[in-house]
């Protein structure tokens, strides 16, 4: 098979801690071991989040006074795909000796007329209190809004269209190298008035362009893979439910956090409703048993996986 899997954040930092180097390195091998099985079985690409990441490098661009503005946000996109780019590639290297493995730069083209652009949304970077959220948000001329229990910075987040080096990434797919690519959902990109590629100031979201790669790729299945293990129903009160196997139908139904989990259900669903394959959304350390259909929340046409036959 072919499978697409997006790495949530947690694949690299964990929530609440801090994002020192040699902590987000240890996380990625634990993480990579985990996904080793998958990418000996099978054609694998993996995407990845970077909104930590991503947050802390605007931070530090906007207070460093040796610039006469900080960086903008296609750039330190393309700064997180590198740097977390190299962390999976060593670490799947390490766990896959011989087999070829790419880390990839790669954009994400969008609309200039999107308008997300109008009401950012996008969280990224670390979580504050409100005071502390607010203050930043007067210094730097940021939009914050509440995540949870704490308030984080915003960006627009307009919806991905199609990945540049989309064929490339399906050429050395067949070739059997395992690709990591569209990390932080891309750096985003418009075409300018004559057609040339132009980077813009948001963030896409991950899940929506690993879904929309998926497609593109003509993956077989596509795995959202995060730190729960099945999405709930009445989540939070205590008709709580794990859903074990669903329709786009169902799952649509559902009041889900827009910040959360409302966009890995959403990417999901748009993969299995245009291929008519396989979408599932669960915990990291059960990939294998996820594609198997023994874990998380398995989405497809008719609520049924896997098909009748083998994988």
């Amino acid at each position: 098979m072919r499978v697409i899997v997006a790495l949530g954040g947690n694949a690299v930092l964990r929530r609440g801690r801090r994002p020192d180097a040699d902590t987000q390195i240890a996380e990625v091998n634990s993480s990579i071991r985990t996904l080793a099985g998958l990418a000996a079985g099978h054609e694998l690409i993996i995407t990845h989040g970077n909104g930590p990441q991503v947050g802390m490098l605007a931070l530090q661009s906007a207070a460093d006074p040796g610039l006469s503005r900080p960086y903008p946000f296609d750039t330190l996109v393309a700064q997180t795909q590198g740097m977390i780019g190299y962390w999976i590639l060593q670490a799947l290297q390490n766990a896959l000796p011989g087999r070829q493995v790419i880390a990839m730069v790669t954009q994400t083209l969008v609309s200039a007329v999107d308008p997300a652009f109008r009401d950012p949304a996008k969280f990224v970077g670390q979580v504050y209190e409100r005071d502390e959220a607010e203050k930043l948000a007067r210094e730097h001329g940021w939009t914050v809004k509440p995540d949870g229990e704490h308030w984080r910075r915003v960006v627009p987040s307009p919806t991905p269209r199609r990945v540049v080096e989309t064929r490339l990434i399906r050429r050395m797919a067949r070739e059997g190298v395992v690709v990591v690519c569209a990390g932080g959902g891309g750096v985003p990109v418009i075409r300018d008035e004559r057609g040339r590629l132009t980077g813009v100031e948001a963030v896409v979201d991950k899940d929506l362009t690993a879904s929309l790669l998926a497609e593109a790729l003509e993956c077989d299945a596509f795995l959202s893979l995060t730190d729960v293990p099945r999405v709930m129903r009445d989540f939070g009160t205590p008709r709580e439910s794990g859903i074990a196997h669903t329709t786009p139908h169902e799952l649509r139904a559902l009041d889900l956090p827009a910040g959360s989990m409302g966009p890995k259900v959403e990417a999901a669903c748009r993969f299995v409703e245009h291929t008519g394959d396989m979408a599932a959304i669960g915990r990291l350390d059960q990939a294998e048993r996820i594609l198997a259909g023994d874990a998380g929340t398995i989405v497809t046409p008719n609520a049924r996986w896997p098909r009748t036959g083998t994988l």
